[in-house]
């Protein structure tokens, strides 16, 4: 409240100003041209003196009073258009509309780039203060009712949903069919019914319990977001981790991982995560489209000056590394992952390599629950960066995620 009773006096007081310059001469001070005639009337009693005293001759007098009168007409007339203009409206409509335009600019301007009742926080007020709002909001079943329901898209085969129901009704009499359930959730998907579809999808991960991969629960925390509106609930963003605890190259879930944090007040961290995307590519990966038209206003909201890099030639796993982690186990993409982290460590302790690289591989550790080697790591780390802000900020940020500080 404070806020505004202040901004409201200094409005106030600009407008003031502004209201004296453009009314001068109806508030008490004289229009220029009025200075101009007390001038010229001096210099005319000036020639009289002059005259009498002999200074000058009558020829050389009555050359600088025409002079001088041709002034004080000139002046005159100016005078006299000063005052028309402040005694009619033309002053008074001036001032009321550059007032209005003051204040509605101001107002558009500040709600546009400001925030209203937010205070200039300190770094670890904000982190503070973007915590309590992850933790705080609202649940997926709260989003999902504010979403108002979809139907059918208008242009859908009739015959294809007939067979989609068809389809459900067969599903009630066969609840253990994994397949049955899998293709049901792709079906309600495609008629935009994504309640009903992670609803299927939660089946399949169930049924297939241990055997349930990465990619399941990626698509499972995608059809949640689907249903929220692009809102990543909290029940999203476990079902986000859980995806990349197993494969952490998943890049739908880095991509909504990102997209949570942007919601939840660490634009910095949706920052990185994109950031890192955009490097890796490939250029035509789905996510790139959503990263590339964001990505810029994140930046901007996290104080950054940003430019987006070439897609594609930034550091991560391949695409051939990726691929094939999708057809291992998830024993097997463990190992992998392992191997992964073995190269990345022993190129950072041999050649070195910037801080993105060494939080990849914190992170990596973490994932992997080799928390001491993680530690050690992060350790190592901040001596290399030594007071480098933006480093430092970094490896915070690892630092928490994996659990470390």
């Amino acid at each position: 409240m404070n806020f505004w009773i202040v901004t409201a006096l200094l409005t106030l007081a600009v407008l003031a100003t502004l209201a004296r310059a453009m009314l001068r001469g109806s508030v008490g001070d004289r229009p220029p041209a009025a200075y101009d005639l007390d001038v010229y009337r001096d210099q005319l009693r000036e020639v009289d003196r002059d005259l009498a005293r002999g200074v000058v001759s009558e020829a050389d007098a009555d050359r600088v009073r025409t002079e001088v009168s041709r002034r004080i007409l000139a002046a005159d007339a100016a005078l006299q258009k000063q005052e028309q203009k402040l005694d009619g409206s033309g002053g008074y409509v001036s001032l009321a509309v550059t007032i209005g335009a003051v204040v509605v600019g101001s107002y558009f301007i500040y709600n546009e780039l400001g925030a209203p009742g937010y205070g200039d926080l300190a770094l670890a007020d904000r982190i503070e203060a973007a915590q309590i709002l992850r933790e705080e909001r609202p649940s997926q079943e709260t989003a999902e009712a504010s979403v108002v329901d979809q139907s059918a898209p208008v242009n859908e085969n009739p015959d294809y949903v007939a067979l989609v129901e068809r389809l459900r009704q067969a599903i009630t009499t066969r609840p253990n069919d994994v397949e049955g359930h899998e293709l049901l959730s792709r079906a309600e998907g495609r008629l935009g019914n994504f309640a009903a579809a992670h609803a299927a999808k939660a089946t399949v991960i169930q049924l297939k319990g241990p055997e349930a991969t990465a990619t399941d629960f990626s698509e499972y925390a995608d059809l949640l977001i689907l249903a929220a509106g692009g809102y990543v609930s909290p029940e999203a963003e476990d079902v986000l981790e859980r995806t990349l605890s197993m494969d952490p190259t998943d890049g739908p879930a880095r991509y909504y991982y990102g997209l949570m944090n942007s919601q939840t007040g660490r634009p910095d961290t949706a920052l990185r995560i994109w950031d890192q995307l955009l490097r890796e590519g490939p250029a035509d990966a789905p996510w790139i489209g959503p990263v590339s038209a964001q990505i810029e206003d994140i930046a901007m909201r996290a104080g950054v000056n940003y430019a987006i890099p070439a897609i594609g030639t930034g550091r991560g796993p391949s695409a051939d590394q990726i691929e094939a982690a999708q057809d291992l186990s998830p024993a097997e993409r463990m190992e992998m992952i392992q191997g992964m982290v073995s190269g990345l460590s022993d190129r950072l302790a041999t050649e070195g390599g910037p801080v993105e690289d060494w939080a990849q591989l914190i992170s990596a550790l973490g994932v992997l629950g080799q928390m001491d080697q993680a530690r050690a790591i992060l350790i190592n780390a901040r001596d290399v960066f030594g007071d480098d802000p933006r480093a430092a900020d970094i490896l915070s940020e690892v630092a928490d995620r994996v659990g470390l500080e």
